[in-house]
């Protein structure tokens, strides 16, 4: 059984009809490749933290909260995903919720730092829970890693604040 072989006349026009689709192609991919050469496709987010403070709580050993500031120099949103310390027990996230008057906390999965954004935690909106350590005491650093879904983790102290010096 013989293979049909084409003419190199059939040849040459079936790779004529391809080149537009081809040129087509290429300078589509120079083109996108010059774009996020120059920074048109943005670039990653990098997320800093300041101004961490773990609020001194009422009770010895109870719960309180820290909070922090968050800002994401980078071109692209990132989520903070977790809170973690050496120090105290679970952390979480959690935001404060007022209906009819009245204040409870919600959970949140996470929280969004915006591209070239702040997030400012405060006890009054987004803050993390925490189980205080004993034997706190004003000015006291207790370590915190923060989490993020695409940034690295950020090591960060808590300074140990009165509930009036936390906002």
């Amino acid at each position: 059984m013989t293979m049909p072989t084409k003419s190199a006349a059939a040849v040459a026009t079936s790779l004529r009809s391809a080149l537009p689709a081809v040129a087509a192609c290429a300078v589509t991919l120079g083109g996108l490749t010059a774009w996020t050469t120059l920074g048109g496709a943005g670039s990653p987010a990098a997320v800093g933290v300041t101004d961490a403070r773990l609020i001194m709580p009422a009770d010895p050993g109870g719960q309180t909260a820290v909070v922090f500031q968050l800002r994401n120099t980078g071109g692209a949103d990132d989520d903070l995903v977790s809170v973690t310390s050496p120090r105290t027990g679970p952390v979480r996230l959690a935001h404060t919720v007022v209906r009819d008057g009245a204040g409870s906390m919600a959970m949140v999965d996470a929280a969004t730092v915006p591209a070239h954004g702040t997030l400012t935690m405060s006890p009054f909106g987004l803050d993390a829970m925490v189980d205080a350590p004993h034997g706190l005491s004003l000015g006291q650093l207790v370590p915190f890693v923060l989490h993020f879904r695409d940034s690295p983790p950020q090591r960060i102290a808590a300074v140990v604040v009165r509930p009036q010096d936390a906002t």
